[in-house]
């Protein structure tokens, strides 16, 4: 599995040298994975242990809005209680979730750009946790930097780190915190979710997760649809032990010592595909535009966005907007390819089906049961007084010779305290050690490379994707971006802006098993 230094050295050299490697299923009976027909993702696929319910019988949920618990002048504040609860996600079964206020997703939290939001989180598990607002732009003591723990009230005894250094607490709390969000930065759909050190893979699966989404005057004053019409939906996939619970395979179930069983190092695909929490689920739509807000928000698993059957004319998907706010017009796709953490704006415009007809939303990337997502069905009719405008954004384009620094990455496996782990430029994850200093205010080229997929994530600085392999990117890369899908064998080429903050944050891989096993740099704002 270990790539050799040239290889890495010929990925590195720009697009005439940066052949390929071999298939995803190569790479993964290199590890002893079981990918099945996942060829789109890197991992191995937990069973279920209980019959996999049928598609489209249960309708699709929402999460619910959170209310502020208060409001001044310039802030609203919420409070949100991280705490284990049974529910029913797979139909006849009860599933034990760690869930903010006990749901999964979680309450979705809808802030203006520009106005304050405090997050008072309470922490009732029995471990540590941390929070990260994907895609904000956040000063750094509230950013979930991944050893901020917020301990549990009964206390705690840290084991053995993954990477073999010091995990010691950083700016830690007991049992509460207040994330302080300044939120000076447009409308997006955000997310938020757990990133201990270590452990944000088993705990994200546990559920602790959801949407954050930002409004703001100039996406309102948009005619794209509102209401019911907009709709989030958070796709995963998990798999289920017999008994109902979450199947996962962490090397301890308390969370406690690090690491996963066996080839899951590669990632943990799962069987049952969730979308806000529910299997496979059924919509029922009027015959009218519907903008969905879709989150990957697996821990590895890719998904390649589909319509069956396809729309009588024009593209199945236009899309807004990207994972850190809106497009500067939109595009259209017959399929859309997403990694994990990444974020689409997608407008479907049902007035192209007849009524009655009943539209999957299929995966491309995978066969049987997990080649579908959801269903929807066109119910009835209904008037439409949404459009798409040409013009969505004021969009502000990067340019490469507004860049003074250029970076290289190379994400792949390496060794650590004689153990495979992952890991960027060679090096595992350490706390102490800064592995760019860009200034405040600055572009830079950040040149990302890669073995096998990676979904590269970079907190607080949004990008825009400027080549692959040397090469325009890809429609799907529009957009500023926060989190970008490598694929294997490539070299992606980013100009990231760092505003906002100074102070330590980090970048990843989000492949959260990945992430676990130490693929994470630090970026110091200087």
């Amino acid at each position: 599995m270990n790539l050799s230094r040239r290889r890495l050295i010929q990925l590195a050299g720009g697009a005439a040298a940066a052949v390929p490697l071999a298939g995803c299923s190569e790479i993964g009976d290199r590890l002893g994975d079981n990918l099945g027909n996942s060829h789109g993702s890197t991992g191995s696929r937990m069973k279920s242990e209980l019959k996999i319910p049928e598609q489209f019988q249960v309708p699709l949920p929402r999460p619910q809005v959170l209310k502020p618990s208060n409001s001044d002048g310039g802030t609203d504040f919420y409070e949100l209680t991280q705490r284990s609860a049974k529910v029913e996600i797979v139909p006849g079964h009860k599933t034990e979730i760690w869930g903010y206020n006990g749901t999964f997703p979680g309450p979705t939290i809808e802030s203006r750009a520009g106005r304050r939001t405090v997050v008072r989180h309470r922490n009732e598990l029995p471990v540590p946790v941390v929070v990260h607002l994907h895609g904000g732009k956040t000063p750094p003591e509230h950013d979930g930097y991944p050893i901020d723990y917020i301990l549990p009230n009964g206390g705690w005894e840290p084991g053995k780190s993954m990477g073999g250094h010091d995990m010691a607490p950083g700016n830690t709390s007991q049992g509460t915190k207040d994330y302080i969000y300044p939120l000076d930065q447009s409308a997006a759909t955000l997310w938020y979710h757990d990133h201990r050190m270590d452990f944000t893979g088993p705990q994200v699966y546990r559920g602790l997760a959801g949407f954050h989404i930002v409004r703001d005057d100039e996406e309102d004053a948009l005619p794209l649809p509102k209401g019911e019409r907009e709709v989030p939906l958070f796709i995963c996939d998990r798999a289920f032990s017999e008994d109902g619970s979450f199947r996962y395979p962490s090397v301890d179930h308390n969370l406690k010592d690090p690491g996963v069983t066996g080839s899951f190092m590669s990632g943990v695909l799962g069987d049952i595909i969730l979308v806000n929490g529910a299997p496979w689920p059924i919509m029922d739509v009027t015959n009218t535009r519907y903008r969905f807000r879709v989150l990957n928000g697996s821990n590895a698993r890719r998904y390649g966005l589909s319509l069956d059957p396809k729309p009588s004319d024009g593209s199945s998907f236009v899309q807004v907007g990207s994972d850190a706010g809106l497009l500067g017009a939109p595009i259209g796709h017959d399929k859309i390819e997403i990694a994990p953490a990444e974020r689409y704006d997608l407008v479907i415009d049902f007035s192209k089906f007849k009524v009655g007809t009943k539209v999957t939303l299929r995966n491309e990337l995978d066969s049987g049961k997990l080649g579908a997502i959801m269903q929807f069905h066109v119910a009835r009719s209904a008037s439409d007084d949404s459009t798409v405008p040409g013009r969505l954004a004021d969009f502000e384009q990067l340019d490469r010779s507004m860049s003074v620094q250029t970076r290289q990455f190379m994400f792949g496996q390496g060794n650590s305290g004689g153990r495979q782990v992952w890991t960027i430029n060679g090096k595992p994850f350490d706390p102490n050690r800064m592995d760019a200093q860009p200034r405040l205010g600055s572009v830079e080229l950040w040149k990302l490379v890669t073995d096998v997929h990676h979904p590269v994530h970079l907190h607080l600085a949004h990008f825009q994707v400027v080549s692959r392999q040397g090469r325009a990117p890809l429609a799907r890369d529009a957009g500023w971006k926060d989190t970008v899908d490598v694929l294997p064998g490539q070299v992606v080429e980013v100009l990231a802006k760092f505003t906002g903050y100074k102070g330590k944050f980090v970048f990843h891989c989000h492949n959260l098993e990945h992430e676990d096993m130490v693929m994470m740099g630090n970026l110091e704002v200087v």
